[in-house]
């Protein structure tokens, strides 16, 4: 319960991190991908600033020898550049330059009743779906072709 209650209160942190700079507001983003227009910096900015907090935060965190709720720290091992990881790339890109919303930016906005932000959600759901079922179909594909 405990791991429960300090999962919800990061999310609390990390929601209100993304309202309060304003990147749960689409044209913010997409103002910050406008170069010829309306370009406003301020993504750019919150980003370092995460990039500061979340380098340190590694530096310190990965220091113990295992995190406070798990027995063991689980990061990604694969250094791959494979056709799904530039695939997933793409898509997210192409996804927030068109909506203004990043997954992460777009839970926050449902909190702050934003209605694309259902409809970007509701897409999002189901374009994972969607990948996945792609994803477990050429798996089989090539498990019987591979027999």
């Amino acid at each position: 319960m405990q791991k429960v209650i300090v999962a919800g209160l990061i999310g609390l942190i990390f929601g209100a991190g993304i309202a309060i700079s304003g990147m749960a507001n689409p044209a913010k983003v997409l103002n910050f991908f406008d170069f010829a227009g309306t370009w406003d910096p301020s993504l750019a900015l919150v980003m370092g600033g995460a990039l500061a907090v979340t380098a340190l935060g590694y530096f310190f965190v990965l220091k113990r020898p295992a995190p406070v709720f798990d027995k063991a720290f689980h990061l990604p091992t694969s250094k791959d550049i494979d056709l799904p990881l530039v695939a997933g790339s793409a898509t997210f890109g192409i996804g927030w330059g068109i909506t203004g919303f990043c997954p992460g930016g777009s839970i926050p906005a449902l909190g702050l009743g934003e209605p694309d932000a259902f409809v970007f959600v509701a897409s999002m759901v189901g374009g994972i779906i969607l990948a996945r079922s792609a994803r477990q179909i050429l798996t089989s594909r090539n498990l019987q072709t591979s027999r």
